[in-house]
């Protein structure tokens, strides 16, 4: 029978019968995909589905379901890992290993064979052949057709729980069709798909964090974090290749366990191929090295496994390994070859990435002329140098990494990426930083043509300038159509370029429209006059947040005066404490912790730039002069009495008169500081009802706990 189209269909009457006809599809093209690689619909139409499915829960919270698919999104953080008792022992397979140099260098895998030969007692044994994932693998429990638990391997007996990270991988099913086994315990491997790790790691390298080694280091991570909404923002999956405890009909073979899995909706380990015999098992294991750069994971073996499960009881188990079972480990290809020379990417966040240009070279079933070097560290540790001879490999069999040098060039020296862009950024000439804690090297110019997407959605932002309906999409398309390629080279935009932007692609065009071009002109026009902390926090400067933008704004009355602040000179030249100590005035400032050296090095360094000073000049042609709306001179005891609050920071939790963004701004407007969160530092709590965990924290703290009254006593205005 034919399922249902949910799109021309009319929709069931009762919402509770909709939602149970849209999970119900929604689990079957999750099926189709992940399961069968054999999707019905467009990504765009599973994103209708998904997005009706989402509004419907909202709108009747009874009808709530944690096996929904809309549940995929990751539960509160817990406090650590309770074990999970294996009830059949989770035993690892025995490696045997291809050998380098050897007269056979499949003499392992041949002995394996030869040794069910001898105890099954005859000279052909059926056996299949299937990739050795290179993951972490798991045990999924499932009771009445629903997931109970999941838990890693740990020492065989007892493992980890992570049920809570791995309702969130969408290849594994929460329930089961119906005629599910009442208790199926399957094992298999959680992985990062090859694509998605190679875009992970893009993305951290040029968010200039720690690129993970290999796809198994990169899932291992993700499975032991606490916090399931970052497993969920992670690219996990999932796929079977064993059974653990049963409760069903009868399997006799392994293609009856294949079966199962294919019943029951579960993602199967592909391909499998079967041998009769020790040389069609060599020639399989062949085919599979050859063909296993072609797969959408990586893998480093092959597992071998008797096809009869009744053969697999007669052979047995060791202490710690099934005797009908071996994995057959694949030599690393590696190869060497020159490094040429060594170029700078800019990212779209700027971090500056050296690539090593190579002699190419086939390696692992594809060419290879280009290798990331990550950053300074790693060409450090490594001492790459041009001109070297280099070791390379596909790391994960993935992405083309240099091992080491193995040549080095007499007398070369290692590479600076500071020295080779001169202290500039490749791209737009702006300075570039270094930030304490980071390995990375930035280009902090927020007009840099590299970055342009990201920082026009960032200059564009609720908090920046607040251009309403300017998102990342809306940024993307006007870089892609060539007419932007700076945040201030939105104010030349006119609506009628706006309105006819196209969205999406040349074959599927999505205009923007004459209504919403005039709200990003209106919402422009109104930028022109936004207060100066604004503004500043627009520019994206590094180490300047939003709090620290203010502060700013209330120490300068322009952007002018904070381009040329000696405030912030005296900060750089010295510790806060010993510039207030040595200059009388300044410590009349009460400067607080948002403002210290590392943000005054970041404004000198940006201003005093060429990309700095051509910013104040687009500025001054486009007739724009931000001013502070919260400037305050330097504070003298009379000024301080009209300052209840100053030099005081502040917490806000529960329920005022107010909410809490007035409540803010009248704190910010007696000279307090407003912060999110609680520390020694904080001065008081201003709690209102339902103070909650902050209240606890504030008390732990010894800070002292107002209530609004109180506030407004402290204040002088009791």
């Amino acid at each position: 029978m034919a399922e249902p189209d949910l799109f021309s269909n009319p929709p069931p009457s009762s919402p509770e019968a909709r939602v149970r006809q849209l999970r119900r599809e929604i689990r079957r093209h999750d099926r189709l995909y992940y399961t069968e690689a054999a999707p019905e619909i467009s990504d765009a139409d599973y994103d209708r589905l998904f997005r009706e499915l989402e509004s419907l829960e909202r709108q009747h919270p009874q009808l709530a379901d944690p096996d929904s698919p809309t549940r995929r999104v990751g539960g509160e953080p817990i406090e650590g890992f309770r074990q999970i008792e294996h009830p059949v022992p989770m035993l690892s397979i025995d490696d045997v290993f291809e050998l380098k140099d050897a007269p056979e260098p499949a003499a392992e895998l041949i002995a394996f064979y030869r040794r069910l030969q001898k105890r099954l007692g005859r000279e052909d044994v059926a056996v299949t052949v299937e990739p050795k994932i290179d993951g972490v693998a798991v045990s999924l429990m499932y009771r009445g057709g629903r997931l109970e638990t999941a838990a890693t391997r740990g020492d065989g007996r007892t493992g980890d729980d992570v049920t809570h990270n791995v309702r969130t991988i969408r290849s594994v099913p929460l329930e089961l069709p119906p005629g599910a086994p009442d208790t199926l315990e399957v094992r298999g491997e959680i992985f990062m798909p090859n694509a998605a790790f190679a875009a992970m790691n893009a993305e951290r390298d040029e968010a200039g964090l720690p690129t993970f080694a290999n796809p198994r280091n990169a899932t291992a991570g993700t499975l032991k974090q606490l916090d399931p909404k970052v497993v969920a923002k992670r690219p996990l999956a999932f796929l079977a290749h064993g059974l653990g405890s049963y409760d069903g009909p009868p399997l006799e073979t392994e293609h009856d366990f294949q079966r199962l899995l294919e019943r029951a909706g579960i993602p199967p380990n592909r391909p499998v191929f079967e041998a009769a015999s020790l040389d069609e098992l060599l020639e399989c294991v062949a085919r599979l090295n050859r063909d296993r750069h072609d797969l959408p994971y990586g893998t480093d073996g092959a597992v071998v496994k008797v096809v009869d499960r009744a053969e697999r009881e007669a052979l047995g188990f060791t202490s710690r390994a099934p005797r009908w079972a071996a994995a057959y480990k694949f030599l690393p290809e590696q190869k060497e070859t020159t490094l040429e020379g060594i170029t700078i990417q800019v990212g779209r966040t700027g971090v500056l990435t050296p690539v090593a240009e190579l002699t190419p070279v086939l390696i692992s079933g594809s060419t290879v002329a280009r290798a990331t070097l990550h950053n300074q560290d790693e060409i450090d540790r490594k001492q790459i140098h041009i001109g070297a001879t280099v070791l390379i490999e596909k790391a994960g069999e993935i992405i083309p990494a240099i091992v080491k040098v193995t040549k080095p060039v007499s007398g070369a020296q290692t590479f600076s990426l500071f020295d080779h862009v001169g202290g500039k950024c490749p791209s737009c000439g702006g300075p570039i930083s270094n930030e304490e804690g980071f390995v990375a090297w930035r280009c902090t110019n927020f007009q840099c043509p590299a970055q342009a997407v990201t920082r026009i959605a960032h200059f564009a932002s609720r908090k920046a300038l607040d251009i309403d309906g300017l998102g990342e999409t809306v940024a993307e398309a006007l870089v892609r159509h060539g007419h932007v390629t700076t945040p201030l080279g939105l104010f030349g935009l006119d609506e009628e370029t706006l309105a006819n932007l196209n969205l999406g692609s040349d074959l599927e065009p999505r205009r923007f429209g004459e209504k919403n071009a005039r709200k990003i002109i209106a919402s422009l026009q109104t930028a022109r006059g936004k207060p100066l902390h604004r503004w500043l926090f627009a520019m994206g400067i590094r180490q300047l947040g939003e709090s620290a933008a203010k502060e700013l704004s209330r120490l300068h009355a322009s952007l002018q005066e904070v381009a040329n602040s000696p405030i912030l000179a005296e900060l750089l030249r010295d510790s806060r404490a010993d510039a207030k100590k040595k200059n009388p005035e300044l410590s009349k400032l009460a400067i607080t912790g948002d403002v210290g050296r590392a943000v005054a090095e970041s404004i000198i360094a940006f201003f005093g730039s060429e990309a700095g000073r051509r910013v104040l000049d687009d500025l001054a042609k486009l007739g724009v002069n931000p001013a502070s709306e919260n400037f305050l001179p330097v504070l003298s005891e009379a000024s301080l009495a009209d300052m209840p609050l100053a030099a005081k920071t502040f917490v806000i939790t529960g329920t005022l008169s107010m909410d809490r963004d007035a409540m803010k701004q009248w704190i910010e407007s007696r000279g307090g500081k407003v912060s999110g969160s609680i520390s020694a530092k904080t001065h008081y709590l201003v709690a209102g009802e339902g103070g909650g965990t902050k209240r606890d924290k504030a008390e732990s703290l010894g800070v002292a706990i107002l209530d609004e009254a109180g506030l407004r006593a402290l204040a002088g205005e009791g």
